[in-house]
């Protein structure tokens, strides 16, 4: 599905991450991938990286220094004529950020949350756009989200993070479609990953989906969600941009859970 295809996976952790499982069956199915990491987490991203099918080369990225995003899209365009796809699963807010405090959180916080979970796409697009622009058959951009249509718990200021990203993605697919990009999120129900332990009180969500999803919902298990990604990174997918699809067994869509 995704022979030949050169992409770049950001979020990489460990391989509990989302990202580490969507490396690992854009692999399977043919792909060349990238990771990125940063700082001292970038050990960690190597380490993961080492367990992929083939083992992948990481970039350094702090999508939130102009440098970074520089020097990245200068190495893609030295290593690639041009780059097909691009995984977004970057995400933090600060922990006065979430958890219940709400009312009470500093605007420089909500602020953080914005800029590296909804304004790093448009960052990190912006500055790999002419390597997407010359994909011979098109580019894809896919970005992991959180349904964003209404309120949860303990998700606070990620929440309005999310809903900002949902707002960027469709105007990047705006902007970016007539050079032959498009944009897509990913909805998925929530997973146990590093990121989710920052979560105060995410246990309790994630039960939420065990017992409402009509097809069930295992938080253990990224494989659904990365199979989506693949296939929204995948030519059958040429023809959808601006999309959100929901991967979360069927939660969105059910009021209340069943007796």
């Amino acid at each position: 599905m995704l022979d030949g295809k050169r992409l770049l996976i950001t979020g990489v952790l460990t391989r509990q991450s989302i990202a580490f499982e969507v490396a690992r069956q854009a692999q399977q199915a043919g792909a060349e991938v990238v990771l990125t990491g940063f700082g001292r987490a970038r050990r960690l991203t190597e380490r993961a990286a080492a367990q992929l099918p083939c083992a992948a080369d990481v970039l350094e990225l702090d999508v939130n220094r102009a440098e970074d995003l520089a020097a990245l899209g200068e190495a893609l365009a030295q290593r690639w004529s041009a780059l097909d796809g691009v995984l977004h699963a970057i995400a933090f807010a600060p922990p006065d950020a979430l958890g219940g405090g709400f009312m009470t959180t500093p605007p420089e916080s909500a602020m953080s949350a914005f800029q590296t979970s909804a304004f790093s796409l448009k960052a990190l697009v912006g500055s790999l756009q002419p390597s997407l622009a010359a994909a011979p058959d098109g580019a894809s951009v896919v970005g992991l989200d959180f349904d964003a249509s209404v309120a949860w718990p303990v998700y606070d200021w990620m929440g309005v993070a999310k809903a900002a990203l949902e707002g960027v993605a469709r105007y990047i697919a705006r902007d970016l479609g007539p050079l032959g990009v498009r944009v897509n999120l990913i909805s998925a129900g929530p997973l146990e990953t590093a990121a989710a332990s920052g979560i105060p009180g995410f246990d309790r969500l994630a039960r939420s989906w065990q017992s409402g999803a009509p097809l069930g919902w295992d938080p253990t298990d990224g494989g659904p969600v990365a199979a989506a990604a693949c296939f929204l990174l995948s030519d059958m997918a040429r023809g959808i941009s601006g999309e959100i699809l929901h991967v979360d067994g069927g939660f969105h869509a059910i009021g209340a859970p069943s007796p």
